[in-house]
Parts: C-alpha cells; sequence; structure tokens
C-alpha cells in the first residue's frame, strides 16, 4: 500500500515530462528552451523552482537526524538557509537577467565566457561543474534509493531503478518539466512535513510532552539539556555556525545550477514575488524539517542501528499507516529527484554548451538554432550523465560520499569570485579568476582531504578568502584581454 501513492508520484512526473517534451519539439530555439524554458518563468515556480533545486534529500533525512542528536543547536545552523532565495534573486537574479538576454547566454558559464573571453576557463569551471555535479548526482541517488528501500521494502538495486530512471527520462524534456516537476516537487515536499510533523507530535503526546523528554536528554554537568543549546555543549561551536552562514547562506548564489534560474524568468514583476515566496517556503521548509528531527526526539528515544540517518525513515516505517507512509516518503524523493533533474540540466549544458561548442570551435549564431545532431547530442548526453550516475550508485563506494560531502563548498570555491566579481567589480579579468579557482579551490580540496580545521570554521572559509585574495592578485598583474566586453556589465562605468 506504501508503493501506490509513490508510483502515482512518479506516473505523473513522466506526464509532466511528455507535456514539456511537446513544447521542446515545437520551440523554434531549442537551445533556449532547453537550457532556460525560453526565459518564461513566472514567479510562483521561479521561487518554487529554487526552493526544490536547494532542498536535497539531506534536508529531509540527514540534516533532520543530525537534529535529532544535537538538538535546537543544529536548527541554527539551519537558519542561513533561509536567505538563499532572497539573497540569489535580490544580489545578482536582476543583474543576471540583463546581462544574460544582452548576449543570449542560457547557462552561468556563457555569461562568464562572455565575460573574461578565456577558453581554459571556460573549459576549467565547465569540468569543475560536470565532476561535482555528477559526484552530487550519485549522492542523491544513493540517499534516495536508501529512503525508497527502507520504507518500501524494496530491493535496493530495484528501488533505485524506478525512481532514478523515471528522474533522468523527464529531465531529458528539458528545463520546463525540470521547473514544473519542480513545483510539483516543492508542494508534495511542504506536504510531506506537515504529515510528518502531524505524527511527531501526535505519537510523542505533544510538545509539552517532547519538550520534556528532550530536556532530560544529554543533560550536562550543569543539568542543562545539550540539545537546548545552541552549541551543544561544544559540538557546534559558533565559528562553525558562523561558517553556516558563508556556505548555506551568502555564497549559494555561486551555485551554477541555481544562479541558472535568474535568466529563465519572465519579468521584474515575477522576480519580485518569487524573492517572497522563495523566503517564505525555503524558511518554513528547512528550518521545519529540522526542528521536525529535534521534535523526533520524542518518538524516537533510541538511536537506530544504522546511525541518524535511519532516525527519519524508521519513524515513517513504524509510526505511520502505509498509505500515510507513502505520502510522506513522496517528500524526501521529491527533494531528491528536483535536485538531481537541476543537476543533470545543469551538467548537460556544461557538456553541450560550454564543453562541445568550445572544443569544435563552433560560434553559433544569434538565433542559435540547433542541428538536428546537435538536439541529439543535447537530450543523450543529459539521459548519459544520468544512467552513469546510476550505475555509479548501483555499487556505492566510500570516496564517492566523501566527494559528494565537498562538492556543495568546491563548487562555492570555483564559481564564486569569477561569477560575482565579474558582475560587480570592472577591474576582475581571466587572470585572476583562473589564479583565483586555481587557488581557492585547490587550497579548499586541500584542506577537505587533509582534515585540517582553523579554529573549528568550515573550509570553505579558507578556500573562499584565498580565492578572494589570488582573484584580486591576478586580476592587477595580469592583463585584460576583454576589456571591449566590458561596457555590457558596466555601462555607466566605461
Amino acid at each position: 500500500m506504501t508503493l501506490v501513492p509513490v508510483l502515482v508520484f512518479l506516473a505523473l512526473l513522466i506526464l509532466i515530462g511528455l507535456y514539456a517534451k511537446k513544447d521542446l519539439n515545437k520551440a523554434e530555439n531549442f537551445k533556449k528552451e532547453y537550457f532556460i524554458a525560453n526565459r518564461s518563468l513566472g514567479g510562483i515556480v521561479l521561487a518554487m523552482t529554487l526552493v526544490a533545486t536547494y532542498g536535497s534529500v539531506s534536508s529531509f533525512i540527514s540534516g533532520p537526524g543530525v537534529a535529532w542528536n544535537l538538538g535546537l543547536g543544529w536548527v541554527v545552523f539551519a537558519a542561513p538557509q533561509i536567505i538563499t532565495g532572497f539573497l540569489l534573486l535580490g544580489l545578482i537574479g536582476k543583474r543576471l537577467a540583463i546581462i544574460g538576454r544582452k548576449i543570449e547566454a542560457y547557462t552561468i558559464i556563457d555569461v562568464i565566457h562572455y565575460r573574461y573571453a578565456n577558453k581554459s576557463l571556460t573549459l576549467l569551471l565547465s569540468i569543475v561543474l560536470l565532476i561535482f555535479f555528477t559526484a552530487m548526482v550519485v549522492g542523491q541517488f544513493i540517499g534516495g534509493a536508501q529512503i525508497f528501500t527502507a520504507i518500501t521494502g524494496l530491493d535496493y538495486k530495484l528501488g533505485l531503478l524506478i525512481f532514478a530512471s523515471v528522474t533522468v527520462i523527464y529531465t531529458s524534456s528539458g528545463f520546463k518539466a525540470v521547473v514544473l516537476t519542480d513545483t510539483l516537487c516543492a508542494f508534495l515536499m511542504i506536504t510531506g512535513m506537515i504529515t510528518l510533523g502531524y505524527v511527531i507530535i501526535k505519537d510523542g503526546g505533544g510538545l509539552s510532552n517532547i519538550m520534556e523528554v528532550i530536556r532530560h536528554t544529554n543533560v550536562g554537568e550543569d543539568g542543562i539539556s545539550a540539545n537546548l543549546k545552541v552549541t551543544a555543549n561544544g559540538a557546534l561551536p559558533y565559528s562553525l555556525l558562523f561558517s553556516a552562514w558563508l556556505l548555506v547562506g551568502f555564497y549559494t548564489v555561486a551555485l551554477p545550477q541555481s544562479a541558472v534560474r535568474a535568466l529563465s524568468y519572465k519579468s521584474t514583476s515575477d522576480l519580485h514575488m518569487a524573492m517572497f515566496v522563495a523566503t517564505v517556503v525555503c524558511g518554513a521548509l528547512m528550518i521545519g524539517m529540522t526542528l521536525l528531527g529535534v521534535l523526533s526526539r520524542g518518538v524516537i528515544l533510541e538511536l537506530p542501528e544504522n546511525g541518524t540517518d535511519a532516525v527519519i525513515p524508521v519513524l515513517i516505517a513504524t509510526h505511520m499507516h502505509p498509505i500515510l507512509a507513502g505520502i510522506t516518503i513522496i517528500g524526501p524523493l521529491a527533494a531528491t529527484m528536483s535536485t538531481v533533474s537541476s543537476l543533470l540540466i545543469s551538467a548537460s549544458s556544461a557538456v553541450v554548451s560550454d564543453i562541445y561548442s568550445q572544443l569544435h570551435d563552433k560560434k553559433e549564431d544569434k538565433k542559435d538554432k540547433f542541428s538536428a545532431s546537435s538536439k541529439f547530442v543535447t537530450i543523450f548526453i543529459t539521459s548519459f550523465i544520468g544512467f552513469i550516475a546510476i550505475l555509479l550508485a548501483m555499487y556505492p563506494q566510500d570516496i564517492v560520499v566523501w566527494v559528494n560531502l565537498f562538492a556543495f563548498g568546491g563548487l562555492e570555491s570555483a564559481f564564486l569570485w569569477p561569477l560575482v566579481l565579474g558582475l560587480f567589480w570592472k577591474k576582475m579579468n581571466a587572470g585572476g579568476a583562473l589564479l583565483g579557482i586555481i587557488f581557492g579551490l585547490g587550497i579548499y580540496t586541500l584542506c577537505m582531504a587533509t582534515g585540517f580545521k582553523f579554529m573549528a570554521f568550515h573550509n570553505i572559509v579558507i578556500g573562499t578568502v584565498c580565492g578572494l585574495i589570488f582573484s584580486i592578485i591576478g586580476s592587477y598583474i595580469f592583463p585584460d584581454t576583454a576589456k571591449e566586453r566590458l561596457k555590457i556589465f558596466f555601462p555607466h562605468r566605461i
């Protein structure tokens, strides 16, 4: 019975993909329709696709599991996520949209390539994006399949094939299919959170009883529960909490899978509506799910055998009616699938629009009408990357999980300064961008690999500070080879 709501959900996603496929086949500009839905997104859809892209399997499983263990301090850690949609759209959204229309950009790397006119930089960022995105897709598939298996009882590989294949199929219909399914997924994520909250409060005996249980959990020498402290008795030092405002807050403006949404909306009024809606929905989901993780302490009293990641799946499997469990599991599955579809469409754009075009040295015309072979390559690459990720997820390796953990910060280390400084500082040039990426991403990766820590800060702080320093140094010591293009980015300063 648990499978019934899930199968209905998956069938609905395929139908949305088929609907979007019709528009794709009729599109005059295939590339524009495939990668940014012909810049036609309204405010609600823009907001929901941002939220669904940002929310992942960790938002429903890993995050609440950690909150079960550490308490309210993890809610403080998660709080910066509230600003992500507002910050992205408010800080760079309109500027990216205006520039994107002027230069006919369909991807974030298109914008960066036009700004710096450097093939090496474009290829480097495309390769970084492809590697990290593929790793993140594998991680999402692994997490989603584990949830699917835990709740439905199906074999891991069968569950993976079912939901992962559906994701790849509808994503191959292009960006419109991705954003429409993202919108549906965002609503279902909210539904899943509400049903989960209802069960936690009911089975926990009400909020008062749950808080009483938490008050007597992990009690320290001072007689106060660590789960009620901001720092969780030192497990969450203030330096790490500060890092969260960078890692999952301010620096998220540079994530290419989110930033590309700024190239796809229809009007300024849609942008303003999306800023408001995304802030409300993202805050409700990210903070709401983390808080539910804290409250689940009143229902799941002992740590499950498989660790904190099993807290929410165990709660759903043991405290819900099968039909309600099926409805609730759609939440984390929707979060997984919406993130994966956004990563896949961006990864395919890196191959087709950036690497493929650069290696073939093809200069598309203004209308950018793809040939039939190019259309085939685009859809094939999307499907190919997806199925490679499915194969890797069939046999999960520790190294894949490790790569997935640092990929989020790695993308920020690579894209933050080329994008933000490129948009707002006219002295920034290709030499500075390359130097910043090499040292910023390189040092971040080295610190993550060796386990080096500075005052308990997350290594994203070290990576981005080094990236900023070397971006500035490089911009002053290397000549600017694309000065004639600055008038597009800084029309009133040239």
